[in-house]
């Protein structure tokens, strides 16, 4: 058990952790806590109890959604996707095999989709996902359905800024480079793995 993993996450997230009294709001209002193992206030509490080991190991930190609802929720403002998302740093860095190798391709495949394209693009990050993981046609019937319906769009829609989206992702791959932190790239696979 490490005394210091609570000050760690709270520096990587910036993040108040200990501020949590788990009032449960977060993992009420988590759209995903049912695949969870612990769910977020109990992630919080682990971190808060310094078990490093079994937090970085768990499929919990993967399956976050970053969609923030946990944060909105919370009476104290901690923004628990970035607790989250320090957790997953911090797995990578101390090279612990992620739980659910696919959530972790499917992480820096969404980060690739937007360098890429200046923004999100469903059908993009489909075909990546499906083409890196080799598993092409499972659920095709529901993305078949999601595609005659019209709810994703075939092309990506042209934005504004995109120089300046590459070039955000540029400076951020800069201070990774500079901290030795591991990668979002998908060309880096063997950090997913």
């Amino acid at each position: 058990m490490s005394l210091d993993f609570h000050e760690q996450i709270t520096m990587l997230s910036n993040q108040p952790i200990l501020l949590c009294y788990h009032c449960h709001k977060c993992t009420a209002g988590c759209p995903v806590v049912e695949e969870m193992e612990f769910g977020p206030d109990r992630i919080l509490r682990m971190v808060q109890l310094g078990e490093r080991e079994r937090l970085l190991k768990s499929r919990d930190i993967w399956l976050c959604a970053a969609c923030e609802t946990c944060g909105t929720r919370c009476p104290n403002g901690i923004d628990i996707a970035k607790v989250m998302d320090a957790l997953r740093l911090e797995a990578l860095r101390s090279g612990v095999t992620p739980a659910e190798p696919d959530a972790a391709k499917f992480h820096k495949l969404f980060l690739f989709v937007v360098q890429t394209l200046g923004r999100s693009h469903e059908a993009s990050l489909l075909i990546a996902y499906k083409l890196w993981t080799l598993n092409l046609l499972a659920d095709m019937d529901s993305g078949l359905q999601l595609f005659v319906k019209g709810k994703v769009p075939v092309l990506p829609k042209s934005i504004k800024g995109r120089d300046q989206v590459r070039r955000i992702f540029l400076k951020s791959a800069e201070a990774v480079a500079k901290e030795n932190l591991p990668s979002a790239n998908p060309a880096s696979a063997q950090e997913a793995k």
